[in-house]
């Protein structure tokens, strides 16, 4: 079996002979924190990847996420697979869930149908409507000279959304009618593909931003702690959106009592709105939540772990993550008693100069070696060079520290920050300065 090669301490696989093996469609930091959590299971044997990255170190098919078909054959021909893990959006979109649950092998995640709640936003909101889940008031439109009639009618500022996956960049803020007008053209000129097709027009709300994720075996839940991400890729939240800076868990103004509303109002009719719809949500269901006059409204759904958010949240976790998978997918979710330390995590992400446009790859990537062991590093967009890692992607890497506070947390993630070194290389200074 070809493994990829250990190019420094961070790059943990390891090859075992007991236990189940698993694969783990995938090969960001959301996936990275995911093996990272799986391979503390004495359950898991060797941990596959597909595609997976240089500095996780799993095992390599040599398949890429989107790569349905292939997926299946190489689990149909491996029967030590004993589970797979569907953590982006895309194969979920496309039914590898399906697939595999139709081969008779376990897989980790929602049916396609099931995760229509992140690839359709019209869905979403036609789904939030029909059960009476709290939102932004909105219209969905296919044609763009409809979009715009709309809009001039609406307040300011507004904001517009392209229906499909758009990697997380398919939402526009816009102050005026001017800039509401440019991004439909954009969105509906092609900027996404298809997922530009059909946008929505929603009304702005004003709050602050929390992401609740959940555990879901299609009748039961379990709620993981609260995180917040920064979106946009400069400091003082300017920029264009990206897929993520950074993120810090919990969020400490969202209380045990927003908490228990959104859980009333939010979680459990969703859950109980999926069974309705013919398809019950397995898996991680996260729930993009805006807080605005202390009423938690869902902005968006996701249908898996979310990113950077795992890589705050999954350190957390001292319960078996394995053991969880295979309740999820049982149906046995009420049956685990599942355990969350109460520390702070945070962690800021490293980026390549131009992302979330274009940026150069190929850097190597220097001082890893040198991260004290306070802090973690979680690989994205790496690849594997002569003399060690180089950047292959935009989000290249993120470090993340755990901490009896925040501040403390903070300061060893920017002290073991300042050790890492590639060409160009980016990183938002101020996460977490709102605490």
């Amino acid at each position: 079996m070809n493994k990829l090669k250990t190019v420094s301490r961070y790059a943990d696989l390891r090859e075992v002979s007991c236990g189940d093996d698993v694969l783990v469609v995938g090969g960001g930091g959301r996936e990275h924190a995911i093996v990272k959590k799986l391979r503390e299971s004495g359950a898991v044997g060797n941990v596959y990847g597909a595609p997976g990255n240089a500095g996780m170190n799993i095992i390599p098919t040599g398949l890429s996420a989107t790569d349905v078909d292939g997926i299946t054959e190489y689990v149909a021909a491996h029967e030590n697979i004993a589970l797979v893990v569907v953590a982006p959006d895309d194969p979920l979109a496309m039914g590898l869930v399906d697939k595999l649950t139709a081969l008779g092998r376990r897989a980790f995640g929602p049916t396609r149908a099931a995760a229509k709640l992140e690839w359709s936003k019209a869905y979403a909101k036609q789904f939030m409507q029909k059960y009476g889940i709290p939102t932004a008031k909105y219209r969905a439109f296919t044609g763009a000279d409809e979009a715009k009639e709309y809009i001039r009618g609406e307040q300011m500022p507004i904001v517009i959304k392209a229906d499909g996956l758009a990697l997380g960049k398919g939402v526009y803020i816009c102050a005026d009618a001017c800039e509401a007008e440019k991004a439909i053209d954009e969105i509906m000129g092609g900027k996404f593909g298809s997922a530009g097709n059909e946008i929505i027009v929603e009304q702005f709300l004003v709050g602050y931003e929390v992401s609740l994720l959940a555990f879901v075996d299609g009748e039961h839940y379990s709620l993981m702690p609260t995180s917040c991400d920064h979106k946009r890729a400069f400091d003082g939240d300017k920029g264009p959106n990206t897929g993520g800076m950074g993120a810090y868990s919990p969020c400490p103004v969202f209380g045990t009592a927003l908490l228990e509303k959104a859980a009333r109002t939010i979680v459990e009719p969703t859950v109980a709105g999926m069974i309705k719809e013919g398809a019950p949500f397995k898996g991680v269901l996260y729930f993009g939540l805006m807080v605005s006059d202390d009423t938690p409204l869902v902005l968006e759904y996701n249908a898996r772990f979310g990113d950077p958010e795992t890589q705050s949240v999954l350190p957390l976790l001292e319960s078996d993550l394995y053991e969880i998978m295979n309740a999820t997918i049982d149906g046995t979710l009420d049956g685990m008693n599942i355990e969350w330390s109460d520390k702070k995590s945070v962690n800021v992400v490293l980026a390549s100069g131009g992302y979330p446009g274009s940026y150069k790859k190929g850097c190597p990537i220097s001082g890893l070696d040198e991260v004290d062991g306070g802090a973690q590093v979680f690989f994205a967009g790496v690849g594997a060079g002569e003399d060690g890692l180089v950047t292959s992607g935009g989000r290249v890497l993120c470090v993340q520290a755990l901490a009896d506070d925040f501040a403390s947390a903070l300061d060893t993630v920017y002290k073991n920050i300042a050790k890492i070194k590639f060409e160009d290389c980016y990183y938002r200074k101020d996460i977490g300065s709102k605490l």
